[in-house]
């Protein structure tokens, strides 16, 4: 079988190790220049690859094409294979394929993904559980499946991931949130990105289990007018529940099968309102797969937050350094914000997908003192944001940003690294960005 591998980043590469492993004639075909690391991993593996144009005729000669979730569909690229009827994957299906007979643990949403994705992860290890932390936020799941398989795959699943699913079926999917995001990609259609998030569940059945925010608008309304085959597991701060997650006097409660656990919501390791959403949905995916309540008890309560999510930097001269560098939406600041109880100078700009700031207005408002913009066009943050504000001072380095965001604060203050925005104008990746932060906090 040809298998034509389009896009040679992490899940690229992934994808052609484990065609090759499975006997495969792969192709990697990137139309913009290939990591030197990745270049190597295909040379010793003997992999044929091209970067910086597309042959059509290999292309288009595939039996099938494994899709990279970056290419859009409106590219030249997809529509001549569209055209020609070349069948489309996502490097998910790929995967799956060839690790079906494991448990799959698939997490997605607009915001919270990466750190429920890591601590589901730390509840399964902390049982003695083989778990892979795959996906979006470390390995791709591929490349996990072709050089070190596992028993549990716990993976972070973006839309445009599940847009190119086929069978792909998961034991467990959780779906946290759904909020504007990457509108640009679904036509600008907020119900198109919506039915891209539900992929996750199309194809469960009533043996796999669906965790879901019945707090979020969105999720309610799809679930009202579209039928999930698989048992919805449901979690909420706002009401107490039979089965699934809930808080109730303080304490997180988790419903699922016969034993509940039950623990003090200031036992709990990620503090703010968006992390009792996440450590409920990671909590009942362990309960699900019977991990005894102590070890998710003992799980919460040790978790340490992810690299560039709500990450502690530094403390100087009584100011404390966030790094929330993985703030890329309006609706991750809110959160980051919404945490916060201290005044907050925020450096925020960037690569800005649309962004509708009002969202995040009334938090602004009320916990920020200043704003730094750190991008090439902070513009769309002035026009949206100066009324409410009066101290918003431009810089286009880190550097500056930080320095100006130091001189602005005083001693009790946070000063919060939190774009709302991507980071490609400045910096390669938002990891990148989170790094200078870093780096230059480190230096003051």
């Amino acid at each position: 079988m040809r298998l034509v591998i389009l896009g040679a980043g992490e899940s690229g590469i992934g994808a052609a190790l484990l065609g090759k492993k499975e006997g495969f004639d792969v192709f990697v075909s990137d139309g913009g220049q290939i990591k030197d690391i990745y270049k190597q991993e295909l040379a010793v593996n003997s992999i044929p690859f091209e970067e910086g144009h597309h042959s059509w005729d290999i292309i288009l000669g595939a039996d099938e094409i494994v899709k990279s979730p970056g290419i859009p569909e409106k590219s030249e690229l997809m529509k001549k294979v569209r055209e020609r009827g070349v069948p489309v994957i996502s490097e998910i299906e790929l995967a799956w394929r060839f690790s079906r007979d494991k448990k799959i643990i698939a997490i997605t949403g607009s915001n919270g993904k990466s750190t429920t994705t890591a601590l589901t992860h730390h509840i399964f290890r902390t049982a003695g559980l083989n778990a892979a932390l795959v996906g979006n936020i470390g390995v791709s799941y591929a490349r996990q499946v072709a050089v070190e398989p596992a028993d549990y795959y716990i993976i972070e699943i973006s839309s445009f991931q599940l847009d190119d699913i086929v069978e792909f079926k998961p034991d467990v999917a959780i779906l946290l949130n759904i909020t504007p995001d990457h509108l640009d990609r679904y036509d600008y259609k907020m119900e198109n990105y919506v039915a891209s998030k539900f992929r996750i569940a199309m194809n469960q059945t009533k043996e796999d289990y669906f965790i879901y925010c019945k707090d979020d608008p969105e999720i309610r309304n799809y679930l009202a007018s579209k039928p999930i085959y698989s048992e919805p597991i449901p979690f909420s701060i706002m009401e107490p529940l039979n089965e699934g997650g809930f808080i109730a006097n303080d304490q997180l409660n988790i419903q699922v099968k016969d034993e509940p656990v039950i623990m003090s919501m200031y036992d709990l390791a990620l503090k703010g309102k968006h992390n009792l959403y996440n450590s409920m949905a990671a909590g009942i995916a362990g309960r699900t797969m019977d991990i005894r309540k102590e070890k998710i008890r003992e799980s919460l309560s040790t978790f340490s937050s992810l690299e560039h999510r709500m990450e502690y930097v530094a403390t100087v001269r009584g100011v404390d350094f966030i790094n929330d560098s993985k703030a890329t939406n309006v609706n991750s600041v809110w959160f980051a914000l919404e945490s916060m109880e201290r005044p907050v100078i925020l450096i925020m700009g960037g690569v800005d997908k649309g962004n509708d700031y009002s969202a995040i207005r009334d938090l602004v408002k009320e916990k920020v003192k200043a704003i730094v913009c750190l991008g090439v066009d902070n513009r769309p943050i002035h026009e949206a944001l100066s009324r409410d504000m009066e101290v918003m001072v431009n810089t286009d380095n880190m550097k500056d940003a930080v320095e100006n965001a130091f001189r602005l604060s005083s001693k009790g203050d946070v000063v919060l690294l939190s774009p709302a925005c991507a980071s490609f104008d400045l910096f390669k990746n938002y990891e990148e960005r989170g790094r200078q932060f870093k780096e230059v906090v480190r230096e003051l």
